[in-house]
């Protein structure tokens, strides 16, 4: 094999670091590392870590130009902003749709995702459904894409692993709720990482999609029982059917430490059973770790890893606002129209307040939106016509009364999953009023004047 240049999202994270370690066993590797902060200690032969905004397409193209295969290691559960306007399956699409473009502009040649296992229903959990959008649409850009879909990785400084163990710890008597006895085929985090490695290093698997499982299925209240067990923890277990789940993750969550956001969309997934279909499943060259030796290794290992979710806020210094809003038409519309529209309805819809102008401007297309009666105005946007295209308008914010100025903050309306959504959505937005009044004022309004811009698309007959 010739050297091998990989661009690795993730790769601070539970499983990025360890797939790092064992791909720079081979010396034809070079790894490049995204990371949205910069990162100093991590300094090694053949690593290079890249300042990355996956929200940023033009942060991703610098990133992986030159790469060969891309790693996609990145589900948005947690917060990525200040205030953030959107629920996760949005930003997920969005952040898929805005890899696998730039991956395509730079001639990237292969895409390697690690989603979760989609069980054969037809109501999946907002969860497993956003895990299929996903996988959707990075391979909807003619890049050939290798898929593995793991339902429970289990290793030292998991998530899923530390939850588990904490509510041992913590509970001396545990009610189970009736999703505890959802199955699943948990699997060590060794064995998903030496699949990742397989998937991008071998070309005889290239482009498929396959599920990821260790040798035993098993139910979560068995999993727990296990795990006390291990312990020797005396622990007592009551199985009930009536628990909400709304009331298990403020339990989960309060008990284990893990932040809701992250705890919710798990438990609303354990309406399925997470298990391999056999005629998916992963050709494995090695024996599997069976359940009670991972379990071994993430108890041994359990007061030296605080899995990085458990700390994140996604908050700074920096009163960052991200929004990002699902658009419907009536008939599939490309993005510059649909960009155009808005931009036509918006002073129509606020005709008794807000007025807005276009004017160009050495031969950039400036928009201001003003209050009638007065010529300061509110915003100012520079259309980018560098960077857009017919699907998909960008739009960089240059101050007025409501944003500053400097840095990059931009609107935008983007085509996804071949033209059935439109995505609007804004980035790095700095507002210029006070936090607590930009939050229940301007924010809202933001949210209400998309809403109804949406049912005005939905109205359109065209």
């Amino acid at each position: 094999m010739e050297n091998h240049k990989i661009a690795i999202t993730g790769a601070s994270g539970f499983i990025g670091k360890n797939l790092c370690d064992n791909l720079l066993k081979d010396e034809r590797t070079e790894l490049v590392c995204l990371s949205r902060r910069e990162k100093t200690s991590f300094n090694r032969e053949r690593v290079s870590w890249k300042k990355c905004d996956l929200f940023s397409m033009l942060d991703i193209e610098k990133a992986v130009k030159g790469c060969d295969t891309a790693v996609y290691l990145v589900h948005s559960m947690l917060p990525s902003a200040h205030l953030s306007q959107a629920s996760f399956d949005n930003l997920d699409l969005i952040l898929a749709d805005n890899f696998a473009r730039a991956c395509k502009k730079m001639g990237v040649k292969h895409l390697v995702y690690l989603s979760g296992i989609i069980p054969e229903s037809e109501n999946l959990s907002d969860h497993l459904r956003s895990r299929l959008e996903v996988e959707r649409t990075l391979g909807s850009y003619d890049i050939p894409l290798t898929t593995l879909r793991a339902g429970l990785i289990l290793g030292p400084g998991g998530s899923s692993s530390t939850m588990v163990i904490n509510l041992v710890k913590n509970l001396p008597i545990m009610i189970l709720p009736q999703w505890t006895e959802t199955l699943s085929n948990p699997i060590a985090l060794n064995d998903a990482v030496l699949a990742l490695q397989r998937c991008i290093l071998d070309p005889t698997i290239k482009g498929g999609t396959y599920d990821l499982g260790g040798p035993e299925v098993i139910s979560y209240r068995d999993l727990i029982t296990r795990v006390a067990k291990i312990m020797h923890k005396k622990s007592l277990f009551f199985s009930v059917p009536f628990i909400s789940q709304r009331l298990s993750k403020k339990w989960v969550s309060l008990i284990t430490g893990a932040p809701s956001s992250l705890v919710t969309p798990l438990i609303h997934s354990l309406k399925h059973h997470m298990v391999v279909n056999p005629k998916h499943q992963f050709p494995f060259q090695h024996d599997l770790t069976t359940i009670d030796d991972i379990l071994m290794q993430c108890l041994s290992h359990h007061t030296q890893y605080t899995p990085h979710a458990y700390g994140y806020t996604g908050e700074d210094d920096l009163k960052e606002v991200r929004s990002v809003q699902r658009l419907e038409t009536v008939m599939r519309s490309p993005a510059h129209k649909v960009a155009a529209l808005y931009i036509d309805w918006l002073p129509k819809f606020l005709s008794p307040i807000i007025k807005v102008t276009k004017t160009v401007r050495e031969n950039t297309t400036q928009i201001y939106f003003r209050l009638r009666l007065f010529d300061t105005p509110l915003l100012i946007m520079h259309f980018s016509e560098e960077r857009s295209s017919e699907d998909r308008q960008l739009f960089y914010i240059k101050g007025g009364i409501l944003a500053y100025s400097e840095g990059r903050g931009r609107l935008e309306f983007r085509e996804v999953l071949d033209g059935r959504y439109t995505l609007a959505a804004i980035h790095e937005f700095h507002p210029r009023l006070p936090w607590y009044i930009y939050k229940y004022t301007q924010a809202l309004f933001h949210l209400f004047v998309m809403n109804r811009f949406n049912k005005y698309l939905l109205k359109m007959k065209y």
